[in-house]
């Protein structure tokens, strides 16, 4: 039974909507307006009805489907063919407390929320307000927020030493930052960055040989989907390819 608080998927086919439900709430949208009171105590499975009498049925929603399809973007977000591996690759797990900076849209943070959660916590530093307001709004819709800590600042403030389980760092010059998160890392913390550009990755290089890392990595993950149609199995004509670089290192 869906209950008030679950953030639920709606759809005709055609289109889809996310909302977190919330007692005589109404969602509005240009097929007519839904009363949250009609999808609260039913299943997944059933429709329910626009005043305008359009049919939507109330599916459950992933995180991947609230990332790629129910977040409002401000910026480019970390798809999910990335985020997955970060988190593996960090060894994100319940207890962890990760030092995040550059949240975007809160595409990455949802998933690493997710790892971490119950006990752990993503605390996250954005130096730009318009982003940060946005990406709370899509981590409450993804119900989240309990296990993100939001700070309006930059790296260039200090930070707590000695103190992080793991980081990740998506900011165009984080190599003028890379002594200030050394200092805040505990002893064998995994870090990690995303970059756009190679030069911009030869330049985070050059910083991090200037401190005790190991293990220093760049990756690039590419996905291709293809037409699952028995008789003429091939990929499809677009696929989100490179959307960056991921360097990967551990702190000694």
């Amino acid at each position: 039974m869906i209950r008030e608080g679950e953030t639920v998927q709606l759809t005709n086919g055609k289109n889809r909507f996310f909302i977190r439900l919330k007692r005589d709430e109404i969602l509005g949208t240009h097929r007519g307006n839904i009363n949250h009171n009609d999808i609260i105590g039913k299943n997944f499975g059933y429709k329910v009805k626009t005043h305008l009498g359009e049919e939507f049925v109330i599916l459950k929603a992933s995180l991947y489907e609230i990332i790629m399809y129910g977040i409002k973007r401000k910026t480019q977000i970390i798809y999910p063919k990335d985020s997955a591996y970060i988190t593996v690759k960090l060894g994100l797990t319940d207890g962890y407390r990760v030092l995040e900076s550059g949240i975007g849209s809160g595409g990455l943070t949802i998933v690493m929320a997710n790892a971490v959660k119950p006990s752990g916590k993503i605390y996250s530093y954005e130096r730009n307000e318009t982003h940060l307001k946005i990406a709370i709004d899509n981590i409450k819709l993804a119900n989240m927020e309990s296990y993100v800590e939001f700070f309006h600042q930059d790296l260039e403030e200090s930070l707590p030493e000695n103190f992080f389980d793991a980081g990740f760092i998506d900011v165009r010059e984080p190599w003028h930052y890379v002594e200030n998160i050394y200092n805040s890392l505990k002893i064998g913390a995994s870090l990690g960055f995303l970059l756009p550009t190679t030069n911009q990755v030869s330049r985070l290089l050059e910083e991090l040989q200037k401190f005790n890392f190991y293990q220093t990595e760049v990756v690039e993950i590419l996905l291709r989907h293809y037409k699952p149609v028995p008789d003429r199995l091939r990929p499809e004509d677009r696929m989100i390819a490179h959307t960056g670089y991921l360097i990967f290192t551990k702190k000694l």
